[in-house]
This record gives C-alpha cells, structure tokens and sequence, in this order.
C-alpha cells in the first residue's frame, strides 16, 4: 500500500457536506464518502465530539486521518469518521460547546471562524488492493472509540448481506432493536443485537460468525437471518407472555439454544406452573442470579442459578462439628480436602443455613454430585 500524507484545511473538508442518512455521508467537496459500506454509525458520545472542536480552536493538533484513494478524485476515510462528522455537524450549527467560559455555535465564534477553517488536518492518501485496504482498517489505531469484534467483521465481510443486516439490526430506530430490546443487552448502535442475531443463528462464536459472514457477503439481504430472530422473539412472547417485571430478568438470557431445543418439542410447557416456580425462585434466598430463572425452568440445570454457597464460617463450624470425619466414607481429613454439601438438597426444599451444611471429602462429594 503506498501512503502519502497531505494537509486538509478544514475550509475544504466541510464544502458540500451532506447527511443523507441510508443514501450516505459525504464532504470535501462531495469528492470523500465519509460512510463506506463498512464503516460504523456515528457513536462520538457528547464529551468526545467537544473535545475535537476544542482541540482544534485550541490549535492543538487531532490524530491523523487515512482516506482511501478510489480514483477518479474520488476517496473514502479508513480512519477518522468520528471526528470528520463532529467537524462537519458543528460547521453546519448542530451543536455548540463550551469555549473560553461562552456557549459557541460555528456562527457565533466571530474571529475564532477562520482559525477553524484554516486549521488543517494531516490526512494519509492510501492506495492499494481491497485486501491491502481492510487489513490497514483492521490494525490502524482508531481514536477515542476501540471498535468492536462485530464492528471489524462489518468491515472486513462488507457487502450486500452486511448492508442489510446492519440496517436491520443496527440503525437507531431498526426493527431489531424494536424487536428484541426487552430481551437483549447491549447497544445496537455498537453491534451487540447483531453479533447476537449472528451468534445465535450459525449457533456458534466468533470463528462461526465470521465463516458465515465470508460465505454470504454477496447475499442480496440478510432475510433469513431476520426471520430466525423474529421466530426467537415471537417464541419467548408467544410461550411466556412475560409481564415487565419478568422482562427484567429475561433480559441477557441466550435465548437462541433455548428456542432450537424446545421450541420444537412435544412437552407442552405449562404457563401456569411456570409462573408459579417463578415467583417461588424470585423469593429463593439462595437464588444468586435471578436472570438464570428461565434457563433453570426449561433446562432443570441449576447451574443457571448460581445457588449461594455454604461462608467459610459455616463450613470451619462443620468441620468442628465432625471433627474431620466425612460423613460418606468416614475417614478424616484436613478442611481443605472437604468440600461443603447440602443435608437436605436444594432441589427438595434444603437452605444454604449452617444446620443443613455437612463436609464430604472430594471424592465422595462429586461422586455424590454426578448421580
């Protein structure tokens, strides 16, 4: 890749800036796209944006740029979309900081209007192979904000499928974001509902993800994808009819493998006896991680629900209690050759309290634990 650098005043960056939402970003004349097909939202949090208009009114210098060099005095940016879009919208009077103690709009900074303006960025020229191009995206340092695992993907797999994915699943007001808010966590803006939505589609992690993305990147929409998270969603709804209390807990929960294994099976699930062990677990002291609730209802695994374990306290006064002896084979050990088990087990009514605690050895808890 050869890479030249050059010095952009801001006067010739800002001619002609256009927001035109789906259709695109443009600026320096119409001549740079400021949002290729594989570059992220605008995600600059307020504090960030002000801190590059105060930089630059400043005088101090802002992280270089790259824009790729698409021939025909054509270019896109690489690198520096987060600050060319702050530049651009303060230019245009969408926002106003705070400078030298006065709230200032571009039409209202008078004499500070040509500093602006004449203040130049250092911007590298690269040109070079697609492959060339995505590998520099990948490793170049992106100011102020890391991308993410899915934002990168975007980048590297962009085409028609990502496209359509990403205006699914990662515009302000998408329908995936509708759709799934109750149940997700995460920002859309950021990925997360996507990198979700892939995850659970190709039932897998990244290596998946990324497989799938490389083998349908020509798709012509991401449709099948959509309609496997819709068929979640409206499984979750349809099956639980979750009041917003259980939303709550619902949220975060990967719902995914639980729709492929029991969406589809004979055993009918009983919304009334559902409900009941809910509300029966959410009182449960020894119920560490409420969000684990439904998982445990479906699976039977307690694993989900990460039960509270017996305190060092409780486990010093069974060992004193037993004088070392373990309660299965009867043979004496040190305390931390012992492991602290339920009396009476959890799953018939036992509590995490120092009457029902008892130390096993090791070996006799978990043969216990894999009956």
């Amino acid at each position: 890749m050869r890479i030249e650098l050059h010095h952009i005043p801001i006067s010739e960056l800002v001619k002609k800036y256009t927001d035109n939402g789906e259709n695109g970003v443009f600026g320096y004349n119409g001549k740079l796209n400021i949002r290729p097909p594989y570059q992220r939202e605008f995600i600059y949090k307020e504090e960030q944006r002000n801190a590059v208009i105060d930089s630059i009114l400043n005088g101090f210098p802002i992280n270089v740029m790259y824009w790729n060099v698409c021939g025909k005095g054509k270019y896109e940016i690489i690198d520096g979309q987060q600050r060319t879009v702050s530049i651009c919208q303060f230019y245009n009077g969408e926002f106003s900081i705070r400078f030298n103690n006065n709230i200032r709009y571009f039409g209202t900074l008078a004499d500070l209007q040509d500093k602006f303006l004449n203040y130049e960025l250092s911007v590298y020229f690269c040109t070079g192979t697609e492959t060339e191009r995505m590998k520099w995206f990948q490793t170049i340092n992106i100011a102020g904000e890391e991308l993410t695992k899915q934002e990168i993907r975007n980048a590297i797999y962009h085409g028609t499928f990502t496209t359509d994915a990403k205006r699914m699943f990662s515009k302000a007001d998408c329908r995936g974001y509708d759709k799934g808010k109750d149940y997700l966590t995460g920002s859309h803006i950021r990925q997360d509902y996507l990198e979700k939505a892939l995850k659970w589609f190709v039932k897998g992690g990244d290596e998946e993800v990324e497989t799938y993305m490389a083998q349908h990147r020509n798709d012509a929409n991401a449709n099948e994808l959509w309609l496997y998270f819709n068929s979640v969603i409206e499984w979750i709804e349809t099956t639980f009819h979750p009041t917003d209390e259980q939303k709550k807990i619902m949220k975060g929960v990967e719902w995914g493998p639980l729709y492929d294994k029991y969406s589809k099976s004979k055993k009918k699930i009983d919304l009334k006896k559902v409900n009941a062990e809910y509300k029966k677990l959410m009182l449960d002291d020894d119920v560490t991680k409420k969000s684990g609730i439904y998982p445990f209802i479906l699976t039977r695994d307690p694993k989900y629900l990460s039960l509270r374990e017996f305190s060092k306290a409780q486990k010093l006064a069974a060992y004193k209690r037993q004088k070392g002896i373990c309660k299965k084979c009867g043979k004496k050990f040190g305390i931390d050759d012992m492991e602290a088990d339920h009396i009476k087990p959890w799953s018939n009514g036992g509590k995490t309290t120092p009457d029902n605690c008892q130390l096993l050895c090791k070996d006799c808890n978990r043969r216990k634990s894999n009956k």
